[in-house]
Formats: C-alpha cells, sequence, structure tokens
C-alpha cells in the first residue's frame, strides 16, 4: 500500500454552535459573514490545520482531504459576492495546501455530484452532457490553479442533508451504471492529463439503478468494466452497508484487478463518535487478513472526523477542544488504523502497545523536573508492560461491550436486503438516538430466537463496562466517559426486557423513570431517549409475512422485488409521503437525505 489518506476537515468545526451537528461536510456558512469570510477565524483554523498535519505526518499519514470542489471553482455568472468569497477561499485553501505540503502531505478534494445554487440550475439542470462538461472544465481549471492537488474524491450516491445551509447543495443526479461510466470516461483523460487520481466512491444510500454499486457486482461491472488507467482510483467501505460491525469484507475487494482504496472510520458515528471507546482494532485486523486476497487495493481513507449527524462534536487532534471532552478514544483508533496497513508485521497488540507508547509522555506535566517522566524508555520496563497489558484489556472490552449491547448480535449478524440496500446490522440505536417503540420490538422478535439470552447478554456486558471503569483511572484516561458509557448502556439493557420480555406497565414506568433520571443526572451531550409504547396494529404473524415479501436474505433480486420493492415503490410513494409521519421516526424525515431518495 501507498496511499494513507485521512480527513482533515475537524479543525472547521471548532466553534460551531448548533445542537446537532452534520458531520457530512464543512459547515462553510459558518465560515462566513455578511461581506465574505470571517478570516479571523480562518487564522484559527489555520493554526489548527497545521497541528493536525504534524500530528497525523508523524503517524505515519501521506495525504489528507478537504472540502470541497464547489467552493473553489469561480464562475463568470456567479453574483458579485460569491465570487468575492471563492476568491478567499482560495487564498485561505491555498495557505492550508501548502500547510500539508510541509508536512509531506498529499492534498484531495472531495465532491458531490452534483453542487448546484441557482446559477448552476439555470445552466445545467439535470441535462447530464452539461453537467459532465461543466465537472471537467471545472477540474481541469482547479488542477491547473493548484498543482499542490494530488487528486478529487467523487461522491455521487449521496448529497447533501436537508439541513445543509449556504452558497451550495448537492443533489444526486448521477442515476444509472452507464452515466456513472460516462461521466469516469469524460473526466480521466483531464486526471491522466494532470497526472493526478480520480478516486470514486462506491457509497450510495440506495438511490436509483446505481444504488447498489456498493455490493451488486453486475452494476459494478457496467460501471467499472474495462476502465482501466492509472488515474482511476476506486474507493469502497469494508463492507456491503455503511461503516458499521457484523459485516464481512465485500467481495467487491476480489472482484476486479482495479486500484482501490479501503475506506475506515475512525470516530464511529453509529457507536457514540468518541464519546466511549469503540475500539476496531480486532476487526481491521480480520479486514486487513482478508484483504491478503484482493488485488489492487493501494492504500486506506481514513474518516476520523467524517460522517454523521449528532450532538456529539469529539474533535481529533484538534487542540483546545477540551469542553467537548478528550478524543482519546477516536486517536486510539486512526493511530492503530495506519499502524496495521502501513506495517504489516505488526498485529493490533502491537500497534496498541505503539500507540500507548505514544500517548504516555503527553499525560506528564511538561514543566516536570524528573527527566524520567518525559522519557518512556526511562521508566520502568516492568510497569509500562502490565499498563499496556491493562489497555488493552480495557479495548478488548469495549469491543467485546458494542458488540454485545450495542448491537443486538443474533440480529446483527443475519444478511438482509431491502430493495437495494443491505439492511444495517445497528437498528435500535442511530446517530444520537435510541429507539425503544413498539415497532421495534416487533421487529426484534421476528428475527432474534432466543430473547431470554439477550437479556443475560445485555446484563453481563454492563460488568464489563464496570470492569472498564477500573481499568482507566490508573491509566488517566477519562473515566467520564466510561460513567456516560454505563449510564446509557444501562438503558440499553432494560430495553431489552421490553423487546424480548413480556410487556407490563410496569416496565415502561420504569423506562420512563429512567429517562427522566438520564436526562436530569447525564451530562450533555447525550442520547436522546426515545420512548413510544403504543401498539403497532398488526399481529406478528402478519408482520412475518410482510417482511418474507419487502425483505430478501440474498444479494440476487427475486422477481418480487423487480416489480414491487424496487419500481411500484418508488411510483406510490408520493402518493401516501402524507401518510410517513406514522411509520418513520421524525428524525429519518428531516435528517440526512429523508426517506423519499432512498425510495427512488
Amino acid at each position: 500500500m501507498k496511499l494513507f489518506l485521512i480527513d482533515g476537515i475537524g479543525p472547521f468545526f471548532k466553534g460551531y454552535g448548533p445542537k446537532r451537528v452534520n458531520w457530512s461536510k464543512i459547515p462553510f456558512h459558518h465560515l462566513e459573514t455578511e461581506d465574505g469570510l470571517d478570516l479571523e477565524r480562518f487564522e484559527g483554523i489555520q493554526r489548527d490545520f497545521r497541528r493536525f498535519c504534524e500530528k497525523v505526518a508523524a503517524l505515519g499519514y501521506n495525504a489528507v482531504s478537504l472540502d470541497d470542489v464547489a467552493h473553489l471553482v469561480p464562475h463568470p455568472n456567479y453574483p458579485e459576492l460569491l465570487k468575492r468569497k471563492i476568491e478567499q477561499y482560495r487564498e485561505q485553501f491555498r495557505l492550508l495546501f501548502d500547510s500539508a505540503a510541509r508536512f509531506g502531505l498529499q492534498v484531495y478534494l472531495t465532491t458531490d455530484l452534483m453542487f448546484y445554487n441557482s446559477t448552476l440550475d439555470e445552466e445545467l439542470g439535470l441535462d447530464f452532457d452539461r453537467i459532465t462538461d461543466f465537472l471537467s472544465a471545472s477540474f481541469d481549471g482547479l488542477m491547473e490553479d493548484f498543482p499542490q492537488l494530488s487528486g478529487i474524491i467523487l461522491r455521487i450516491g449521496e448529497s447533501d442533508g436537508l439541513d445543509v445551509h449556504g452558497d451550495f447543495k448537492s443533489r444526486l443526479v448521477v442515476r444509472s451504471p452507464g452515466q456513472a461510466r460516462r461521466l469516469i470516461e469524460r473526466l480521466l483523460p483531464v486526471f491522466e492529463r494532470h497526472r493526478k487520481l480520480l478516486v470514486f466512491r462506491t457509497w450510495s444510500v440506495g438511490a436509483y439503478s446505481i444504488g447498489d454499486l456498493i455490493w451488486n457486482r453486475s452494476t459494478f461491472d457496467r460501471t467499472f468494466g474495462g476502465l482501466e488507467s492509472p488515474s482511476l482510483v476506486i474507493s469502497m467501505k469494508p463492507g456491503e452497508s455503511d461503516f458499521f460491525r457484523f459485516l464481512p469484507l465485500s467481495r467487491l475487494f476480489l472482484h476486479s484487478d482495479h486500484q482501490k482504496i479501503f475506506e475506515i472510520q475512525a470516530r464511529r458515528e453509529y457507536e457514540g463518535c468518541g464519546e466511549f471507546p469503540s475500539f476496531i482494532g480486532w476487526d481491521l485486523e480480520t479486514y486487513r487478513r482478508d484483504l491478503e486476497q484482493a488485488r489492487g487495493v493501494i492504500g486506506i481513507s481514513v474518516w476520523c472526523q467524517t460522517g454523521g449527524w449528532t450532538k456529539f462534536r469529539r474533535l481529533t487532534y484538534v487542540e483546545g477542544n477540551s469542553v467537548d471532552g478528550s478524543s482519546v478514544w477516536n486517536e486510539l483508533n486512526t493511530e492503530v488504523a495506519v499502524d496495521l496497513f502501513r506495517r504489516p508485521e505488526l498485529d493490533v497488540e502491537q500497534a496498541v502497545r505503539r500507540a500507548f507508547e505514544r500517548r504516555r509522555p503527553e499525560g506528564q506535566d511538561p514543566s516536570a523536573q524528573d527527566p524520567s517522566a518525559q522519557d518512556p524508555s526511562a521508566q520502568d520496563p516492568s510497569t509500562l508492560d502490565s499498563e499496556a497489558d491493562q489497555l488493552l484489556e480495557l479495548l478488548r472490552l469495549s469491543d467485546e461491550v458494542v458488540r454485545e449491547l450495542l448491537y443486538i448480535d443474533d440480529f446483527a449478524r443475519q444478511q438482509i436486503f431491502f430493495r437495494r440496500s443491505r439492511i444495517p446490522p445497528l437498528l435500535s440505536v442511530y446517530w444520537d438516538r435510541v429507539l425503544i417503540n413498539h415497532s421495534m420490538r416487533k421487529l426484534m422478535r421476528c428475527f432474534v430466537a432466543d430473547g431470554e439470552a439477550k437479556i443475560r447478554q445485555g446484563r453481563e456486558a454492563l460488568d464489563k463496562i464496570r470492569r472498564m471503569i477500573e481499568l482507566a483511572g490508573p491509566l488517566d484516561l477519562p473515566v467520564e466517559d466510561l460513567e456516560f458509557q454505563l449510564q446509557t448502556f444501562e438503558f440499553l439493557a432494560v430495553a431489552r426486557e421490553y423487546y424480548f420480555g413480556p410487556y407490563d406497565e410496569e416496565l415502561a414506568q420504569r423506562l420512563k423513570k429512567m429517562r427522566k433520571r438520564y436526562k436530569k443526572k447525564v451530562r450533555k451531550p447525550r442520547y436522546t431517549l426515545s420512548l413510544d409504547f403504543r401498539a403497532l396494529p398488526v399481529k406478528r404473524a402478519h408482520l412475518r409475512w410482510i417482511f418474507a415479501v419487502m425483505l430478501r436474505r440474498k444479494r440476487g433480486y427475486r422477481l418480487i422485488d423487480q416489480v414491487v420493492t424496487v419500481r411500484l415503490m418508488g411510483w406510490i410513494y408520493p402518493m401516501v409521503r402524507r401518510f410517513e409521519h406514522r411509520w418513520t421516526p421524525k428524525f429519518a424525515r428531516k435528517q440526512a437525505m429523508g426517506v423519499e431518495t432512498i425510495l427512488r
């Protein structure tokens, strides 16, 4: 592997105020004033970015990604204020690119296809040929103006969330494998001429016929088959869904000889975003072993800050963010990830020990007079080994707790598809929300055979968190994070009694009282605990029949999928949209791209 890429957007979120943050892209409107950019804020961003680059370069990363193309490409027909802002963005980003280069880091820019404003709406609309011509010219000019760029990362399967504000907002325009192929064929000559990389992400939320690109070999072949270029790189998430556990390595890594990048999420958007330990080292070690059979994997892309809609706001490798807590858990994932893939001779235990040795001196007072306090080699080796063993125990327990209580493992292991998407292994906890309702109860009882075993498993997992608390204090790790995890996961353990045990009003009242105590005593930011005990007016036998019709256990489409779930549902959804509040939670309609998009 030769490319070790990490996202560098953390400094742009420092001081960002909304209660719930969209971590999918830099909040550009937060960086602006009425007449241009907030240059004072950018001074802080420049300082934090330099520190970030110094840190990740020392860890072994050699490339960094930033958002985005739209804010760096001028256009003669843009309004004067936008023209002025783009010139200022270009000046500021040129300094960021120079900072990255100073530490030996290549720079990649991200972009959605396609970003719009009123000018581009009028000039391009949905005319695909005009869009590809515009992008070709934009990328050509961008790489000419910024030779520091090493490539551009394209996201074609997801667009800006409903909450995005500012001068640009993206929407999906690539709807078929044929269009994706035409786009790549149109752009590749530009990248080849500049000797830059076109990094094409296969991630999709399942919209349109291109929506199964992340797992469907036929769609993959129709998009990429026969396209050979030193400038083309395909970037893929590890499994057939988003960044969840319990997903085996995607077969597409073994499917072709194309250059590929393996994506990793160190800041786990579905597993607390670093508010508590959610260690992925052993998962990464398994993926690394499986990737030995893959062809063309040239590197990794680590997302240490990007992804999700949450109240949680830990910033990875950004100093002066202590008000939101330490980012140590995200940083451990980030450091172990690059070590495992850059140094294949290391196992996960060795990578953790290296991370421990790097961090140990940072916990000491810089003004300490004892020089041995600053030099780990001067400390008793047996003490260091013992403490590293304790850290390994804590991280092993964190992995087990997440698998055994955050997820419901019997459900998570099942391969289930709906339309063009694989159903996520984690449904009852999503981003920063815990969903406890009658619909979830019935769903889980349809897919989990031994509910009593899951209740016992949840209780036992709480003891593992208590052991983690005992381990964290002597290691100078944030005990309060583990206490927060225990308070939250206690609620999850009792929720299993509701999911899988007999229902009674006493249990419902118990959960309500627990939620009230949680809201009163647990520090912010915290999970939103959504309770709804209203009965779903569908018998479980009927629900099983509905699932048998709508869901499938294999990747391949059945006839009923081709006729009903894929085509017909897309047609009838607009007619029943006014009833969606009855079967979808509010956040699913208000955050991300909304329910309607994934049914297209």
